[in-house]
């Protein structure tokens, strides 16, 4: 090629660059220019679950959920099956048989897709032939604020159902009398979730179920995941990041249909082998005067999940927790620009949580796909003055998470392309005090520029039932101590005792001596099974009809026979309390198993307050524990051969905590994480 070829050809390519880089500037500028008036994006965009559902069973509004009323007698707000299920509890099943041979654990290519109204009638013929089945679901939850279940796994002995849950959402009642059958035996695995999913979509609640999860519970088996079920019992590795795929689409891809299928096929085959560990267990403590029987206990935890309900998460105040959530987050870490413009920050963070929590509900949406977090931040912190600006500003935070951008998500969002000028009249304190009425009537009003949905119309039926708003109150002069307190309330409010931990139920020899306290559950347990009778009601206590096979004076032990308060045992607090083991986790997992099971001696009960003192003095005794005997506390850091420098030398190592979180962002971000992130975990 000639000197005036290569001239010419770079000529050419710096032109089409520089147009390219043109084109890309104007357009952008229109796309931020049209965003001041831009229609709502959902008058193009077709989302599954506005085409597909006709009813929905849970709205985005702010009314609490109703559950089936099976009777007259049956409240809204109660189980429809409690009796069911309460006599399960009572009389478990006798035999839990499966009869899944190892023969039945190949999983061949043919399989049923159920997409018709006359098919899911047709698997119901099928499933009530069936003494048990294994179930599995698959969620949405991005594109949606409260979720929804977008696949239903069913399998029996002979094939493998995956329901479209999507096309069938209307008719998936159809499944109701079979999933609440008492003498069909339904096999979960974790079924904590699905089993409110299920009533959350379409009503449906399981009545005899059995949870491979609570059956490795039993077993003390040292994980409970069914990816280690599955390789232990099968030899079958899946990946579980499909987990987090977009099972809206269709048709799925032929990996997403193998690991659905994966899911429920050998689950019977696990549920069998579990069982027969639990029989085994069972026969070899039959000499015993201990009645404590193992598939009947598995059978027992699995049921107690039946009674769960889904509930409806309602705020006070929409966007209330996770305003004090970031506003604390934000203190803790950055702290903000000055103490002056404290309560101004304070109120933009709480009233753009109250738009996007609106907007999430109305637009049918998940609070992050909305607006994230960082963004809230980002706005509330440089409080911007243009459309173009909040644009940017968005945008930029988005860019500058710690673990990059999620590709499915837009940043800016669709939502707030769409709406741009409530955020820049929110910033601009030009919206009125109720920001509820004033963008519910704007969105779903008269001339509202949003759709209506069988989501969104309870918010418009119903928007007397409006929540109170709180983001005017005043916070506290300093955000220090505002930080402090948010992170209290909300510790307190999510991970205190929600009930009374000791019930100071008495259980008496059948000589008439006190044997100990105990709670309700193990009360209940003695009576169902006609080895005590009740000798007092308030407060409860029992006699045994048998010889205990060990008395406290024995052991020359009172602790047992005394009743126990629900305070902290620091500073007698009542309201509110947690757990807490004197003996850190980290040592109890080596103790004999006679100092482990049936022991809550080193359990006490401790208000936040002292938790966070005693969880203070814990660790630093520790440390000085693994300086006394050579115990190391850290895991040692991998370091690579010629990159070893007297800082790492220096370092003690890696918690477990630490190496948990950079592997889970490495699985879960990984490809898309900048390369200098990717290796700093790398090298964890």
């Amino acid at each position: 090629m000639t000197n005036a070829h290569r001239m010419c050809v770079a000529f050419t390519v710096a032109t089409l660059s520089t147009a390219a880089a043109v084109i890309y500037v104007l357009f952008a500028a229109r796309r931020r220019k049209q965003h001041k008036s831009s229609p709502c994006y959902l008058h193009s965009e077709q989302k599954p679950q506005c085409a597909a559902f006709k009813r929905v069973v849970a709205d985005n509004s702010y009314t609490p959920f109703k559950h089936l009323i099976n009777d007259d007698e049956n409240a809204s707000n109660s189980h429809p099956y409690e009796a069911e299920i309460t006599a399960l509890l009572k009389n478990p099943l006798p035999e839990i048989e499966l009869g899944t041979e190892i023969a039945d654990l190949e999983m061949k290519d043919s399989y049923v897709w159920v997409h018709t109204e006359m098919q899911l009638k047709e698997l119901v013929d099928v499933l009530s032939e069936e003494r048990f089945f294994a179930v599995d679901t698959e969620q949405h939850s991005l594109r949606s604020f409260l979720g929804f279940t977008a696949l239903v796994q069913i399998s029996t002995r002979e094939k493998d159902y995956l329901v479209d849950t999507i096309a069938l959402h209307d008719f998936m009642g159809i499944l109701r009398p079979i999933f609440a059958n008492p003498s069909i035996c339904k096999v979960f695995h974790g079924a904590d979730n699905d089993i409110v999913w299920l009533q959350r979509d379409f009503h449906i609640y399981v009545v005899n179920l059995f949870d491979t999860s609570k059956a490795c519970e039993v077993l003390s088996k040292p994980q409970k995941s069914l990816a280690y079920l599955l390789e232990t019992y099968c030899g079958v590795t899946t990946n579980k990041l499909l987990q987090r795929e977009d099972w809206r689409q269709r048709p799925l891809s032929a990996e997403m249909v193998h690991y659905a299928r994966t899911d429920a096929h050998y689950l019977l085959y696990i549920a069998n082998c579990l069982i027969n560990e639990l029989k085994q267990l069972d026969n070899e403590n039959s000499s015993s005067d201990d009645k404590f029987h193992f598939v009947l206990e598995a059978s027992r935890r699995s049921n107690m999940i039946c009674l769960q309900l889904f509930k409806k998460e309602i705020e006070a105040s929409p966007g209330e927790s996770s305003a004090l959530s970031l506003f604390s987050r934000r203190v803790s870490s950055h702290g903000f620009p000055s103490i002056s413009n404290e309560a101004q920050i304070q109120n933009i963070v709480r009233q753009l949580c109250t738009w996007r929590d609106l907007m999430a509900r109305i637009h049918d949406e998940s609070l992050k796909y909305v607006l994230s977090d960082q963004a809230i931040v980002a706005l509330a912190s440089q409080p911007s003055a243009s459309h173009s600006e909040i644009y940017n500003t968005i945008a930029q935070a988005d860019i500058n998470m710690e673990m990059g951008v999620n590709p499915l998500i837009p940043s800016p969002s669709p939502v707030v392309c769409s709406h741009l000028s409530d955020i820049y009249h929110l910033l601009a304190n030009k919206l009125d005090n109720d920001i509820y009425s004033v963008i519910l009537q704007k969105c779903l009003g008269q001339n509202g520029s949003c759709p209506l949905s069988i989501f969104n119309y309870a918010l418009l039926v119903n928007s007397n039932l409006r929540p109170t708003l709180a983001y005017k109150q005043p916070g506290p002069k300093n955000p220090k101590q505002y930080s402090r307190k948010a992170s209290r309330d909300l510790f307190v409010q999510k991970f205190s005792c929600k009930s009374a931990v000791y019930h100071n139920c008495r259980i008496y020899a059948n000589d008439g001596r006190l044997l100990c306290y105990c709670d309700r559950r193990k009360l209940e347990w003695y009576l169902s099974r006609d080895l005590a009778k009740l000798i007092d009601e308030e407060p409860p206590a029992i006699m045994l009809l048998f010889e205990p096979k060990g008395r406290p004076e024995d052991e020359g032990n009172d602790f047992y026979i005394q009743s126990k308060k629900n305070i902290c045992v620091g500073c007698g607090e009542g309201n509110h309390y947690l757990r807490y083991r004197i003996i850190p986790s980290c040592y109890r997992i080596h103790f004999p198993e006679h100092l482990k099971s049936h022991r809550s001696h080193d359990i006490v009960l401790l208000c936040v307050d002292c938790h966070e003192v005693a969880h203070a003095a814990a660790e630093k005794y520790k440390r000085k524990v693994a300086v006394e005997f050579g115990i190391p506390l850290y895991l040692q850091r991998v370091v690579h051969p010629g990159q070893k420098t007297e800082k790492q030398i220096e370092e003690r190592g890696v918690s477990p905590l630490q190496l948990r979180t950079a592997a889970m962002a490495l699985l879960r971000h990984g490809p898309r994480m900048p390369l200098n992130r990717h290796e700093e975990l790398t090298e964890v």
